[in-house]
C-alpha cells in the first residue's frame, strides 16, 4: 500500500478536509482520525444534537468506521435498532496492517466519504 504523502492527491485532499472540518467543529487544535469518524458516525445516526452517554460516543465512532469501510467490502449494513441505531455485518476481517498502512487505509475511506458527500473534490 502506498504512503500518504507519496500520494500527493489524497494527502491533498486530506489536508483540506482536515483544515475544513477543525474549521467548523474544533476550537483550537486540528481534528484528528477519531474525530472524524465520530462526526461521521453521528452524520450516518442523524440526531446531531442529541447528548451522548461515553459508550455511545464509542458507538458512533464504530459506525463511522463501518460506514467508511463499507465500500471496501468490509461491513454490510444490516439493521436499525428501536433506538434508531444503525448496525452493520462484518463481512471480511480487515487485513492485518502495519500501523502507516492501517492509516493508509482509514484516510482514504473517510476521503472517499466525504468526496462522496461532495465536501470536498
Amino acid at each position: 500500500m502506498a504512503q500518504n504523502n507519496r500520494d500527493p492527491k489524497l494527502k491533498q485532499r486530506w489536508d483540506t478536509l482536515v483544515e475544513l472540518l477543525t474549521e467548523k467543529f474544533s476550537d483550537a487544535a486540528p481534528i484528528d482520525v477519531e474525530g472524524i469518524l465520530y462526526l461521521i458516525g453521528l452524520q450516518e445516526f442523524g440526531k446531531p444534537h442529541e447528548r451522548f452517554k461515553k459508550e455511545d460516543n464509542v458507538n458512533l465512532i464504530h459506525i463511522g468506521i463501518c460506514v467508511v469501510l463499507e465500500p471496501y467490502g468490509y461491513y454490510r449494513f444490516d439493521h436499525y435498532d428501536a433506538q434508531g441505531w444503525p448496525h452493520f455485518e462484518l463481512i471480511e476481517a480487515l487485513p492485518h496492517l502495519k500501523s502507516g498502512e492501517q492509516s493508509l487505509l482509514i484516510k482514504s475511506a473517510i476521503v472517499d466519504y466525504f468526496l462522496k458527500q461532495e465536501v470536498i473534490c
